[in-house]
């Protein structure tokens, strides 16, 4: 079922799900299978179930309602954008950057959090910062607040506008770190699990990709200090348009920075 539906790696998803279904990990699925152990007729039809439902690229996430991230397991579900594992390469630009400041409490925000996944990475790993997180979406804000109780951090959610919210710590923020809808509008993305269960929110960033990262610039130079950094996670083929961008608002020191893949993925800069 899973070569039908060509599933990238259905051996890794069938192990998961049944450690899904039955309470156990991954090593500890494979050692009941290697000692022969035999599967109760209810725990076989609800992996039956899942099995069905992945094979319709219904996103692995979606099924066990959760996304690891870095040293987190975050909630996950319909509304809400799933992290990816490229993007713990980008919270770890953002808690270096954070790590490095010298307020013994400093202020980081993260501009469309989406699950939380980078405001909460800063916050359990740097947890003397403050972090602010903001999302336009409320059915994806319903997913960040779960996320957010679940690990007891401190993170203060906005739902709103990331270009009007927080205007209250204007000049107050040493990092601010997002990952934007950055997918122009006239790619499609290759994926199932993207195209059809993504919300359309968290993805598209205009014609070019870059509308959202347009105002995320204007909106994090009000908010960081001077010497403050900014951190965007992005698409491959963006680092120079974004530089050029960054350039032309009065960023310093724009840079592009690859993932564990070696593929571009994230931009950095200085207010």
């Amino acid at each position: 079922m899973f070569s039908e539906a060509e599933i990238p790696s259905p051996e890794v998803d069938a192990l998961l799900l049944m450690g899904h279904v039955l309470g156990l990990s991954r090593g500890e699925v494979l050692v009941k299978e290697l000692t022969g152990a035999s599967l109760a007729p209810r725990d076989a039809e609800a992996f039956g179930d899942l099995v069905a439902r992945r094979a319709t690229r219904e996103p692995l996430q979606h099924i066990t309602g959760l996304a690891p991230f870095r040293s987190l397991e975050l909630h996950v579900g319909p509304g809400v954008f799933v992290p990816r594992p490229e993007t713990e390469g980008v919270a770890q630009i953002a808690i270096d950057a954070l790590r490095a400041v010298a307020d013994p409490s400093p202020v980081a925000v993260d501009l469309g959090t989406g699950s939380g996944a980078l405001a909460l990475a800063m916050a359990t790993e740097v947890p003397n910062a403050h972090v602010h997180a903001v999302e336009l979406s409320p059915e994806a804000a319903v997913w960040t607040q779960r996320n957010i109780a679940a690990t007891g951090a401190r993170v203060d959610l906005v739902v709103g506008d990331m270009g009007t919210s927080l205007q209250d710590i204007d000049g107050t923020v040493s990092v601010v770190v997002s990952n934007p809808p950055y997918i122009p509008l006239g790619m499609v993305p290759r994926d199932p699990e993207v195209r059809l269960f993504d919300p359309a929110l968290a993805l598209y960033g205009g014609d070019d990709g870059l509308d959202v990262i347009r105002s995320l610039s204007k909106r994090a130079l009000g908010l960081l200090m001077p010497g403050g950094t900014l951190v965007i996670e992005h698409g491959e083929q963006q680092g120079p348009a974004i530089r050029a961008l960054l350039s032309d608002e009065g960023w310093r020191a724009a840079a592009t920075h690859p993932d564990f893949t070696g593929r571009d993925r994230a931009t950095t800069a200085l207010r």
